[in-house]
């Protein structure tokens, strides 16, 4: 993966974490700078964890399936991007619970990261058998999160549910994964 693919996939993982601070910010309706800048430190703290998690496991297992990683790699992030496209279009769940909590904050930072677990896996079919390779994707996630969780909870508090209704940030990081996946899996093959 070059550096813009990095980033494309940074900002697609952080789409979760985007719209989570955006009702955290609604359901907060106040300008908190303590609660805003440690949603997104865990934010994206988590989001830079799981893909190297994802990776631990599987770095042991991917000499076995050299000969088909960009297929898995393909698989998983078309797989992540059809599952928030999907979310997209469903119905908004109202939240009842309080985004000022660090135990919910803490819940939040895990549910919109086990996506990332799973590109963890695929970073180590596409190759990445250090991790010193490891940290440039991570830091770029990581950042990538947390700055989209940021401004994610400062328009909630500032514009409220009707930022969520219109922008799709599911659908947008939806159709980012399924680009990367399959930009991966054509040059594999020779395509691209």
């Amino acid at each position: 993966m070059n550096f813009i693919d990095i980033c494309l996939l940074s900002v697609a993982l952080a789409m979760d974490c985007f719209a989570v601070s955006i009702v955290c910010g609604v359901l907060t309706r106040r300008y908190v700078l303590r609660i805003i800048l440690q949603v997104g430190v865990l934010f994206g703290l988590f989001q830079a964890l799981m893909p190297f998690a994802g990776w631990l496991c599987t770095r042991y297992f991917s000499g076995y399936i050299e000969a088909v990683d960009h297929w898995i790699a393909f698989a998983l992030l078309v797989f992540l991007g059809v599952r928030m496209i999907k979310e997209s279009f469903g119905d908004d769940d109202e939240c009842h619970y309080d985004p000022s909590r660090l135990r919910t904050q803490i819940v939040l930072a895990v549910a919109t990261s086990i996506d990332a677990l799973a590109v963890g896996i695929s970073f180590s079919c596409l190759g990445y058998k250090t991790v010193s390779q490891l940290v440039l994707p991570l830091v770029v996630i990581g950042l990538g999160s947390f700055v989209f969780a940021v401004a994610g909870n400062l328009l909630g508090v500032r514009f409220g549910k009707a930022i969520q209704k219109r922008l799709k940030s599911e659908l947008i990081g939806g159709v980012i994964l399924i680009f990367i996946g399959s930009k991966i899996l054509l040059e594999h093959i020779g395509w691209l």
